[in-house]
């Protein structure tokens, strides 16, 4: 189909469906029950950029910026940058050694419900069958769909099917390769580092070159029509249950595009029988068209809106580097108690190595949140955010990029959900004791408190509660770091 069919075919769908081209309609777009219910997705950084595995995955823009970390890399181990570069490491990313089932099979272990694999990063490089994109893995590289084989071993062993694109920021993303003698420059690869728009006045200094000015001039017609045309073809192709977008696209010159697309996935989910929905940041599209997500952070409190955190096991980079630092289980466990007691989901991300296996470090977290979960799943799975998030003195700083470091939590520290007439109370930091003072008499009088459990253990729990506090009094403390789980059955 070509790009004129595919734009009238677009049209089309939205003539005869029931979501149109702007906010009034979208808006009343439901968020999927079982997102809501599944709270757990695997989010997967992995390209060419595995390749070189140095920085993170920004690496093909930095090795053609002079004065980076990337560039001198680049020089140092490969060439010149004219001689040897970004489209020479695709022949290198072979994933030999990639195995879809054998990735989803860890998933499921992990307790995953949904997977999002980033069909195409800031690179260009298509992870997926596309008529649109010659630069592709089924193609070149790996000469696999990849995302073709995700999806179906997706559907066959239980998880639901979700894709990412980031195509979006593109448009500039090689553009450093402009201010230096490159193969960015050379006519013959302009279908893949193209348009690598740069201009002075987005400033020869600035590395990122996507600062206020770009942001403010923002993308041609020419590219957000083909943007457009690119992601309704993948929408077709894999018929995703989420699509994720990066940022860039809350640029305005979007604007008009994104009610297309928005429209357009809404009412082709119709046609499927699927309930699907948008991931998008900062403010790409307007409350309730689509599911809000906070870039490696969290929220402070309840959100009137399901919203969702996107973060990563690997410190450093989202993709594969060969000297990342690794968050620890009980740290990616905290944050999705800590999450969910507030009305979102966690998509926790790794970055698996070219040959196409997952690295040891991110493999081990993996199982470690699957045996937690198997134990305290009930007060995951299916919940909802009680009256309050939790209690303590620990919480989350509220915005993009701060989940640097594990939060301190100590034994006065509680998270709450609810499901179905229980209450699920998380003690953050394990205690033979739990004083839990949200819980008192004084405040919750109306609340009947008939048996409290321990999810995991046969213990009979026993329990005061007056005025001050609930208290509970454990005989075995479970061998544990990670937090505990008790399960409180409501009068």
């Amino acid at each position: 189909m070509t790009q004129q069919e595919y734009l009238k075919q677009i049209d089309d769908v939205i003539a005869n469906g029931k979501y149109k081209a702007d906010w009034a309609s979208l808006a009343p777009h439901a968020v999927p029950a079982w997102y809501m219910r599944d709270k757990l997705g695997i989010f997967i950084h992995w390209g060419v950029y595995s390749v070189p595995a140095f920085g993170n995955e920004w690496y093909p823009r930095g090795m053609y910026a002079k004065g980076t970390p990337e560039f001198e890399h680049h020089r140092a181990t490969y060439g010149d940058q004219k001689q040897f570069g970004y489209k020479d490491f695709i022949p290198m990313f072979k994933a030999e050694k990639f195995d879809a089932a054998k990735w989803v099979e860890l998933f499921k272990k992990a307790g995953v419900r949904y997977c999002m694999p980033v069909a195409e990063h800031h690179d260009g490089f298509a992870m997926y069958e596309t008529d649109f994109n010659r630069w592709k893995a089924p193609a070149m590289g790996p000469c696999r769909d990849v995302i073709g084989e995700l999806k179906a071993e997706c559907e066959k062993q239980g998880l639901t099917f979700c894709a990412s694109t980031h195509r979006a920021e593109h448009y500039f993303f090689m553009n450093m390769g402009r201010t230096i003698d490159s193969d960015v420059n050379d006519e013959a690869y302009a279908d893949f580092y193209g348009p690598a728009v740069y201009c002075k006045e987005f400033g020869e200094e600035d590395l990122g070159g996507y600062t206020a000015d770009i942001r403010a001039r923002g993308a041609s017609e020419e590219w957000l029509t083909d943007w457009l045309v690119r992601t309704c073809e993948l929408i077709d192709r894999y018929q995703p249950s989420v699509l994720y977008f990066d940022w860039w696209i809350q640029n305005n010159t979007f604007k008009p595009y994104l009610k297309k697309l928005a429209a357009y996935y809404y009412n082709r989910a119709e046609e499927w029988g699927k309930q699907v929905t948008i991931n998008y940041k900062h403010e790409a599209f307007p409350p309730t068209v689509a599911v809000f997500d906070v870039e490696r952070g969290a929220l402070t409190g309840i959100s009137p809106l399901y919203w969702q955190t996107d973060t990563a096991i690997g410190k450093y980079s989202w993709g594969y580097r060969k000297d990342n630092a690794y968050k620890s289980a009980r740290q990616i466990v905290c944050d999705l108690v800590d999450i969910v007691s507030k009305n979102g989901n966690l998509l926790i991300n790794i970055g698996p190595k070219p040959d196409g296996t997952i690295t040891d470090e991110e493999t081990q977290v993996l199982l470690s949140m699957g045996e937690w979960l198997s134990v305290n799943g009930d007060g995951i799975y299916g919940t909802t955010h009680w009256k309050v998030f939790g209690e303590g003195s620990v919480n989350a700083e509220e915005g993009f990029f701060k989940d640097g470091d594990e939060k301190k939590f100590t034994t006065e520290d509680f998270r709450f959900t609810y499901k179905n007439g229980f209450l699920y109370v998380f003690q953050m930091r394990p205690s033979d004791k739990a004083i839990i003072k949200t819980l008192c008499h004084k405040k919750h009088n109306d609340i009947l408190i008939e048996e409290i459990t321990l999810l995991g253990s046969d213990e009979m729990i026993e329990f005061t509660r007056n005025d001050e506090a609930l208290t509970i009094n454990l005989k075995n403390l479970p061998d544990t770091q990670l937090p505990l789980c008790y399960k409180l059955k409501l009068g």
